[in-house]
């Protein structure tokens, strides 16, 4: 009888070791960067605590950066004409900008970060910038007169000032990634400012699922889901301009900015989602394709295989339609 609880014992112990080191679901929640961020991930209760302070490390590193909302970060220096040394995430910010530059025509272009300040005030005041306000701007505008010699930025006009806001949320989305899966976190999915990676699945074997929004009327519309879509090892990002706009003398003004015109983009595209398998490719080409207009973005993509795209765009009735392409619904 001995010998039996001995080894019932031996079977609990087991059994309570076992399920302790089962890996349990982590949620830490926080603000970056001007935004929200969400990271869920499965891992050892235990290792919780450490997983944490490295993110808040990450996110630290690229507020001191790429935040133009810290006024000490690298890219704010940068954009008062400070000396300063750029560092490796900087750098490879900045390179991976220009590909997408390159390969969109410009569209692309982290030069026009002025230009959305100008016209972001519009957003607020309902009034709108003059021609001489934009063309003043815009001569300084052109991610080409920028290029990085060693560890320096090199701008041609002092004047120019860039913004990564429209690529760093997604390049910070897979730092945090590529961070937990060196850390054998394999399951998880990570979201900042809606830019969103997920890996693996979630408890007893189920996939991630994320939601894009349905274009709404306006600002202060409720939110509503106009589809789900299952992420496996794939990050997702979506732009919009159906709730950051101003209206003057009945012409809608969006908040995306057209590089080569200093003005807000006017065609019938409402939203913008990309597929791809890094979140910084999502990210960046959500905007370019939101200054392309939906004709131009279906000719680049013919091109472009390894993106998947989703798009929302009124029609001649403003009715709403879509377009995607064939292996969108496939990454599930």
């Amino acid at each position: 009888m001995r010998t039996l609880r001995f080894k019932e014992l031996i079977f609990i112990f087991l059994l309570i070791s076992i399920c302790s080191c089962k890996n349990e679901i982590n949620i830490y929640e926080g603000y970056t960067q001007g935004t929200t961020f969400s990271i869920k991930y499965y891992s050892k209760k235990s290792n919780a605590d450490y997983l944490n302070k490295g993110i808040d490390s990450l996110l630290y590193q690229i507020n001191r950066t790429a935040s133009t909302y810290d006024s000490t970060s690298i890219i704010s220096k940068i954009n008062r004409n400070k000396d300063v040394d750029l560092n490796a995430d900087f750098i490879k910010i900045f390179n991976r900008s220009t590909e997408v530059s390159d390969s969109t025509n410009g569209c692309f272009d982290i030069t026009v970060g002025e230009l959305i300040k100008q016209w972001g005030f519009g957003f607020k005041t309902n009034k709108m910038p003059t021609k001489q306000g934009v063309d003043s701007l815009l001569k300084f505008v052109g991610y080409k007169t920028l290029s990085i010699d060693g560890n320096r930025l090199i701008k041609k006009f002092p004047e120019t000032h860039i913004d990564f806001n429209a690529i760093a949320q997604g390049y910070t989305v897979d730092l945090v990634a590529e961070y937990l899966i060196k850390n054998h976190c394999n399951d998880f999915i990570v979201e900042i400012g809606g830019e969103v990676r997920a890996s693996g699945y979630k408890d007893k074997g189920k996939p991630w699922i994320v939601g894009i929004e349905k274009p709404a009327e306006n600002d202060s519309s409720e939110r509503a889901i106009q589809l789900k879509i299952v992420l496996k090892n794939q990050s997702i990002s979506t732009s919009g301009n159906y709730r950051k706009y101003f209206i003057k003398d009945g012409i809608k003004y969006s908040h995306t900015i057209d590089p080569s015109t200093g003005y807000p983009v006017h065609h019938s595209l409402l939203s913008v989602s990309i597929i791809a398998n890094d979140c910084t490719t999502a990210d960046a080409y959500c905007t370019a394709f939101m200054v392309m207009g939906i004709d131009k973005a279906k000719e680049f993509l013919k091109t472009h295989p390894r993106i998947e795209a989703y798009f929302i765009y009124s029609d001649s009735l403003k009715g709403n339609q879509v377009y995607y392409t064939e292996n969108f619904f496939k990454s599930e």
